[in-house]
């Protein structure tokens, strides 16, 4: 192998660009493709090569990331791309999927002779452009040498879960941590809502948590983009989110777990998108808790 890689990147929304742009930026050869592809475009800038076809896109690709929608859109893309992907081509698959999507997807790997890594990241806009995103990755060991760079060039880190992707365990990890993401934003929405019809400035609450075990830095950061009208460009929209929700409270309903939480944030969310928010950061889920627009 040699330290230059051919990668293609299938998907190219706003964590799947920062990505490929971060690969390019890192000295490898990136090839993408997105449904839309003059959503794909702006990456010439950065000397990624924008095809026409997924099967154009993983031609003779050292590695393959798909970062697409949700398991279902990743699995139709890969089936596009089918006639190109060569025997032994690394896989890495960064769609957060849920646990029947990996394993789905996994399976397609085995019938094509794909290394299959479960690699799905942590992180949203920011720390992506920044090539600062958590992978979390889980696949054989022998080959892991192939995708290291590609994880170095989008990651602050790797985490590997294990050696068998097929298993899910890097997904469940990314459930459990989205679990917290989901929980948090709805949170965070519930206690900006009862401020204002309360009556309580913001800042007083702020005030009141500073520095303590209750103050965290996400309610800040989320709260900020409410309070700043700053909702647009989204770091994870709300219509991502929904779908990430649903997959939290599938998994645990699969596994004996009643996860209400989770529940009652995917309906919120599903509210907001509903309200014309879909687009919007997750943190718009905050427009839930109102029948009407609240005041300005």
């Amino acid at each position: 192998m040699t330290d230059k890689l051919t990668v293609s990147v299938l998907g190219t929304g706003i964590m799947g660009a920062a990505m490929a742009r971060n690969i390019a930026r890192a000295g490898h050869t990136v090839r993408v493709w997105n449904r839309t592809r003059a959503k794909a475009e702006p990456l010439t800038a950065d000397g990624a090569h924008v095809t026409g076809t997924p099967a154009e896109a993983v031609r003779d690709a050292d590695v393959v990331l798909t970062m697409l929608h949700d398991g279902h859109a990743a699995l139709e893309v890969m089936r596009e791309a089918a006639p190109a992907l060569r025997h032994g081509t690394a896989w890495a698959q960064s769609t957060t999927a849920g646990l029947d999507g990996i394993a789905t997807l996994a399976g397609f790997a085995a019938d094509h002779e794909l290394v299959f890594y479960d690699a799905p990241v942590l992180g949203t806009r920011q720390p992506a452009e920044a090539g600062q995103l958590t992978v979390l990755a889980a696949g054989p060991a022998e080959h892991r040498a192939t995708v290291a760079p590609v994880f170095d060039a989008v990651g602050a880190r790797t985490v590997w879960t294990g050696e068998d992707g097929a298993a899910g365990s890097a997904t469940r990890l990314k459930l459990v941590a989205n679990s917290w993401v989901v929980a948090a934003t709805a949170a965070t929405g519930e206690v900006l809502a009862l401020a204002e019809a309360l009556g309580v400035a913001p800042d007083s609450f702020f005030d009141l948590i500073d520095g303590g075990p209750l103050d965290m830095g996400y309610l800040r950061a989320k709260s900020a983009l409410v309070l700043e009208d700053r909702l647009s460009p989204p770091q994870f929209a709300v219509r991502t989110a929904v779908k990430d929700a649903r997959l939290i409270v599938r998994a645990g309903a699969d596994n004996g777990v009643r996860l209400d939480v989770a529940a009652a944030s995917a309906e919120r969310l599903e509210r907001a998108a509903a309200q014309g928010h879909a687009d919007e950061d997750m943190a718009a889920a905050y427009f839930a808790s109102f029948d009407e627009q609240p005041p300005a």
